[in-house]
């Protein structure tokens, strides 16, 4: 019934396919029993994270000696909170709610071969959160630890230039244990391009111009030679005022000179585009949890995009035996964590490290390696 209510458009078609099997439930039992099971699985890795908080998690062997990618990004959905009214006797009122846009924010994990693309015979791991960008960045810690990334090859993280992203990758880097050496971090190159489109046109050229600067500078850029791109928007910006748009975009793409090497990662093998989160946000939550007319409560929405990645990635049976061995120890269904302040923590100078590993009982290192 779960993997039903996360796989199709609505509750009642899954309702309808599910009396095709033979039960026929009540829409409010199949809404009410999917929204159990979300929940669970959200207390599982609540569970999960707290051990790896505590240094009882060990790590994976997944990515050991593998090539990681790690993307992460953001999507849109309609969150609804109900409005305190003042009741009036003998008045008869309607609930009122407030809805606004909210941004769910999504990661993914895979294995790339020789050219950046999925490894064949894999499957991405994909997770995600309605809570802010520390959350996020906290499950994506957690998920390379427990994945075993520490041991593997190499880790490229590939991004648009979101700066709640890239301020935050040292912490994460750091967290994970993932050595410094063997991390690279690519700039998309579709958003690299795009912000040169934009310099361009806060110059004001005519379109013809536009066009042919555009596909000179995105072929220098495409080659690794960004300096020579900056160094043109530069000469072509003299004139223009210090607070014009153009030089925005020319501090966006020196700020990420680094990260525009597109020769030498495309000569290694690296992706240069983002692309995997964007399919996955199309097809995690687009797909499901975003529409004309539909609106979720918070927990609601985070519990379906859970249930929803875990049923595309391919990893429900695994997922669900997870969350039946977590129920029958304790069958809470608190979820809810509090990140810690990853901005804080770096502009403090504290140098962080991997949770600390702790002595485990016998007991304790059964219940783990189930």
């Amino acid at each position: 019934m779960g993997r039903l209510t996360a796989l199709l458009p609505s509750i009642e078609l899954a309702r309808d396919e599910l009396r095709h099997q033979g039960p026929t439930l009540d829409e409010k039992a199949v809404h009410r029993m999917a929204r159990q099971l979300g929940a669970e699985v959200l207390a599982t890795r609540t569970r999960y994270l707290r051990r790896y908080r505590d240094g009882r998690l060990p790590a994976g062997q997944e990515m050991v000696g593998q090539h990681v990618v790690a993307q992460v990004d953001g999507g849109r959905v309609r969150i609804r909170t109900q409005v305190a009214t003042t009741k009036r006797k003998g008045v008869k009122h309607r609930r009122k709610i407030r809805i606004e846009w909210r941004e769910p924010k999504l990661l993914i994990l895979y294995l790339s071969d020789r050219k950046g693309r999925i490894l064949k015979a894999t499957r991405p791991w994909i997770d995600g959160t309605m809570n802010g960008p520390d959350h996020l960045m906290e499950l994506l810690a957690f998920h390379l630890h427990r994945l075993g990334a520490a041991r593997a090859k190499a880790v490229s993280f590939v991004s648009d230039g979101a700066p709640w992203i890239w301020n935050r990758l040292d912490w994460v880097i750091a967290r994970a244990g993932l050595d410094p050496k063997r991390v690279e971090r690519i700039l998309d190159c579709y958003h690299a391009a795009h912000h040169v489109s934009l310099a361009l046109q806060a110059l004001g050229l005519s379109e013809a111009e536009r066009a042919a600067t555009y596909r000179t500078l995105r072929q220098q850029l495409r080659a690794g030679r960004s300096r020579e791109v900056v160094a043109t928007l530069r000469r072509m910006a003299q004139t223009q005022p210090d607070d014009a748009g153009v030089w925005v975009e020319i501090e966006f793409l020196e700020k990420h000179e680094a990260h525009l090497r597109y020769d030498w990662f495309g000569y290694r093998g690296r992706p240069l585009g983002s692309g995997a989160v964007e399919s996955a946000i199309r097809r995690v939550i687009n797909l499901r949890l975003k529409g004309n007319g539909i609106y979720w409560r918070e927990e609601n929405a985070e519990a379906m995009l859970v249930l929803r990645a875990t049923a595309l990635t391919g990893r429900w049976e695994e997922t669900m035996e997870r969350v039946q061995e977590a129920m029958e120890r304790d069958r809470r269904h608190d979820w809810q964590w509090e990140a810690p302040d990853i901005m804080a923590e770096l502009n403090s100078g504290v140098q962080i490290e991997p949770p600390a590993s702790q002595p485990q009982s016998s007991e304790q290192n059964e219940a783990i390696a189930a």
